[in-house]
């Protein structure tokens, strides 16, 4: 692979091509580095940037300048996959890294040009016309391009067959799957009063393999939730890993210690019918998002009997053969009078209390606000959690307090902010544990066999 460099600073790149498995690759000609000096595109005395149009402090590397580089090269050493870095370019992960490669593969580029930016970076147009991806290493700004180059060179190479030694290696690095990689050991069994797991040093190949995907899957789930559930596809094990990892969630709709309007004006703490659409569309949300029960508290008896009166016909009724999708849902609702009640009968399952997690559209600051991306800030508790939904005019302001977490509300980009408790239910789970793939084109998707163990 010929790998073609314009920088500004070639200086920075003699250590990097002469480095570990990088320059091992160069002396095995598997690869062949150049590194081109932008500078040497420019006529004497005539500058590579210039002022950017508009108002605006910096200047942008000039497209004349670029342009010259891309045709000296690509008449130098062919058609060139043409790769450009800017925080506006697409977040590299490993999935885009692999699927990169693959394009190039399939379009048979053997060439590899890298133009790495500086100042305000390039004019816009330069991009338009030559980039076949434009990359960013993540949502932060560097002084240039080389580092978030030489971060991408690091990872695509080790796809290049006999670049890494052990193509086992590259396999089962961590987010090549939907999982990072297990914890590695080696000599000395004990250092600093800390063991070699004693299954690992077993002879157990089966129980080994076992204990890597249940480490793998739990450190993923905890600590790197984001990538688990943007990840396009998971094999039956994966999801049977993932649900075992996930912390058990209940849900709480609460007709008591909520606010209700008092002559029109004035917020006052009371109590809410129940309503039979709340309890069918809340119960099957929660069903579909593994929700091990849905509560539903209300003190008032008349209440207590309406709700039992349909509980009873969708879980031991004829609700059963009616429909029976209807039926499993309803079948995880539970009636409670307080939600200290809910809250003995899940200590009493579970062996610990549940991280009490509140809901609501009020901006109030709760000193424990989380975002919908905050899963490890709760989850490294060990503990379950009951998510907390109000009726009303939502939860009232000592339930609040009694909560260890309160969700951001969920908004729109509008003035409008009325969910019913059954959409805002819905949301809530998706965001918190469902599934978000960032690919959904099949086509687009590498399946890795060797991976499946994960």
């Amino acid at each position: 692979m010929n790998i073609s460099v314009v920088t500004l600073f070639p200086a920075l790149y003699k250590p990097f091509f002469s480095t570990s498995l990088v320059e091992r690759a160069q002396k095995a000609g598997i690869i062949d580095p150049h590194v081109y000096d932008l500078f040497s595109y420019a006529a004497p005395k005539e500058r590579v940037d210039g002022p950017t149009f508009g108002h605006g402090a910096g200047m942008v590397i000039k497209p004349e300048i670029v342009e010259r580089a891309v045709t000296d090269l690509e008449t130098k050493h062919g058609s060139a996959y043409k790769v450009f870095f800017s925080p506006r370019g697409k977040k590299l992960d490993q999935l885009s890294l692999h699927l990169l490669y693959e394009r190039m593969r399939q379009q048979q580029k053997d060439h590899l040009m890298l133009l790495p930016a500086r100042y305000e970076g390039m004019d816009a147009r330069i991009e338009t016309e030559y980039a076949d991806d434009i990359i960013s290493i993540g949502d932060f700004v560097l002084m240039g391009g080389d580092l978030p180059a030489m971060v991408f060179l690091e990872g695509l190479l080790r796809f290049v067959p006999a670049v890494v030694g052990k193509s086992e290696s590259v396999e089962q690095d961590s987010f090549t799957g939907p999982f990072v990689d297990y914890p590695e050991y080696t000599a000395p069994v004990e250092w600093k009063g800390h063991t070699v797991p004693e299954i690992l040093r077993s002879g157990n190949h089966k129980a080994i393999a076992d204990w890597r995907l249940h480490e793998v899957a739990r450190e993923s789930v905890v600590h790197h939730f984001d990538w688990v559930r943007s990840y396009p596809t998971h094999t039956p094990s994966q999801e049977k890993e993932i649900q075992r990892c996930l912390p058990n969630h209940y849900v709480v709709l609460m007709h008591s210690e909520v606010l209700v309007i008092e002559d029109k004006v004035t917020k006052k703490t009371g109590t809410t019918s129940v309503t039979s659409l709340d309890i069918h569309d809340i119960a099957r949300s929660a069903t579909t998002y593994g929700l091990k029960n849905y509560f539903i508290v209300t003190p008032l008896s008349d209440q207590q009997a309406i709700v039992k009166t349909l509980l009873g016909f969708w879980q031991q009724g004829p609700g059963i053969s009616y429909n029976n999708h209807r039926h499993e849902a309803v079948n995880r609702v539970i009636l409670e009078a307080t939600l200290d009640n809910v809250i003995a009968q899940i200590t009493e399952r579970e062996g610990k209390p549940p991280l009490l997690i509140a809901t609501g559209a009020q901006k109030d600051g709760h000193p424990g606000t989380i975002t919908f991306n905050d899963q490890e800030k709760v989850w490294v508790h060990d503990r379950p959690v009951l998510i907390i939904l109000g009726t009303g005019q939502g939860l009232s302001p000592e339930l609040m307090e009694r909560c260890d977490y309160r969700f951001v509300p969920l908004e729109g980009f509008s003035a409008f902010n009325h969910l019913s408790v059954r959409s805002a239910a819905a949301v809530i789970f998706d965001r918190w544990l469902g599934k978000s793939p960032s690919k959904i084109d099949k086509k687009d998707i590498i399946e890795n066999d060797s991976m499946k163990f994960f």
